[in-house]
């Protein structure tokens, strides 16, 4: 028989913590299943990803600049001339793979600023290639949502609809996609591949609240109030923060793309690193093992959120989109909210101060709900297993 060769596709190795651990969820299931396969990889971050996973790369654009703001004629033309090369580049890579897999992430959602001639053009042109050379693509547990601009929200409906396989990771994603005109009566909902990782084992020590703090700017409808919606956030957290340090807390700060660098360093400038020191983060690992040491968190990305659940810390979510929110309910602790976009540093810290009321509780509730996820994710294995070609079914 020939060697079965799958491909995974994303902004992978590009800084998100929470895109590399869907990667390693995957990775870790097809090492495991799938031993003989060959594996490659269309990604954001060639280099890393080759590097730490020992598996063959190709950068998913010709351009090195895709996802820099063009300034200019040069940078215009090269941009333009990229999405042309692309095109012949994505169909010579997928041609060359059985199956595809698009592991997690939200692919299929615009609850950032996103251009549609960005990563939606690249979801489109990997579902389009695939089904011109008859390669399978996979979108498993992926995040969608009901979005706004028609050219982001044509791209992203076309590529869902010519995917082989798709799975969410959550009802309202699978929802989204319904009435953005796809046909989901045959797609399953499964947990966040993140719960598929193995968890680190750890005691939290000395009454460190973890505190997980994002660039945020708002959604992709929201542009034009890009700067007051960070500032009021940042102003916020810090705040937040401030009244921690007031009552002697340690405060450790996780962030969760390194885009949220300097929110970390405005918050430490303001109280001293004696008070307030940041995790130094590559992996969901790390960011786990860092958050086995901490009593509580208190986070916004939605990866800090789901690694601290996974983690049966007591969590409140500081959330900036309906899945931050999903996530909370499904695992019990949908009182724990707040919105990102108005934070109240006063309210903020009476919630925090209940959560660790009733933390005892909560991480048993936390523990019941991982067990389930666990189980499930075998089960998403399984059925993904079977789209392969000679596949269990």
């Amino acid at each position: 028989m020939s060697t079965l060769r799958i491909g995974l596709f994303g902004l992978l190795g590009s800084g998100n913590l929470g895109n590399d651990g869907s990667l390693e969820a995957v990775l870790r299931f097809l090492r495991t299943e799938h031993p003989d396969a060959e594996l490659s990889a269309l990604c954001g971050g060639p280099d890393l990803v080759a590097a730490r996973y020992g598996i063959a790369t190709k950068a998913l654009h010709w351009y090195g600049g895709e996802y820099r703001t063009a300034s200019g004629v040069r940078a215009i033309a090269l941009k333009g001339l990229g999405k042309l090369i692309d095109v012949f580049r994505t169909y010579a890579w997928v041609r060359r793979q059985d199956v595809v897999i698009v592991p997690g992430m939200g692919v299929l959602e615009a609850t950032l600023p996103l251009r549609p001639w960005g990563f939606p053009y690249s979801m489109f042109l990997l579902c389009a290639s695939a089904r011109l050379a008859g390669t399978k693509v996979a979108l498993v547990s992926v995040g969608a949502n009901v979005i706004g601009d028609r050219a982001t929200r044509t791209l992203v409906k076309w590529a869902a609809r010519l995917a082989s396989y798709r799975s969410y990771r959550d009802t309202i994603s699978r929802d989204a996609m319904t009435a953005m005109g796809v046909d989901t009566s045959a797609d399953e909902v499964y947990p966040d591949l993140v719960f598929a990782l193995p968890t680190p084992v750890g005691s939290p020590s000395g009454g460190v609240v973890g505190v997980g703090v994002m660039a945020f700017r708002g959604d992709n409808d929201e542009r034009d109030r890009a700067e007051e919606i960070y500032r009021s956030y940042v102003d916020g957290m810090k705040s937040f923060v401030g009244k921690l340090v007031e009552r002697g807390r340690p405060v450790r700060l996780f962030h969760g793309d390194q885009v949220d660098t300097p929110v970390l360093d405005e918050i430490i400038a303001e109280y001293g690193a004696e008070h307030v020191s940041a995790a130094p983060l590559s992996s969901l690992d790390n960011l786990m093992q860092e958050m086995a040491a901490v009593d509580t968190v208190v986070a916004t990305r939605f990866h800090n959120v789901l690694c601290a659940l996974k983690m049966c810390r007591p969590t409140l979510s500081v959330g900036y989109a309906e899945k931050n929110d999903m996530l909370m309910a499904e695992m019990g602790l949908a009182q724990f909210r707040h919105p990102a976009r108005h934070v109240d540093a006063g309210r903020l810290f009476a919630q925090f101060t209940e959560l660790e009321e009733r933390s005892a509780a909560l991480g048993q509730v936390l523990a019941e709900r991982n067990a389930a996820n666990t189980q499930r994710l075998k089960d998403q294995f399984a059925a993904l297993s079977a789209i392969f070609p000679g596949g269990r079914r």
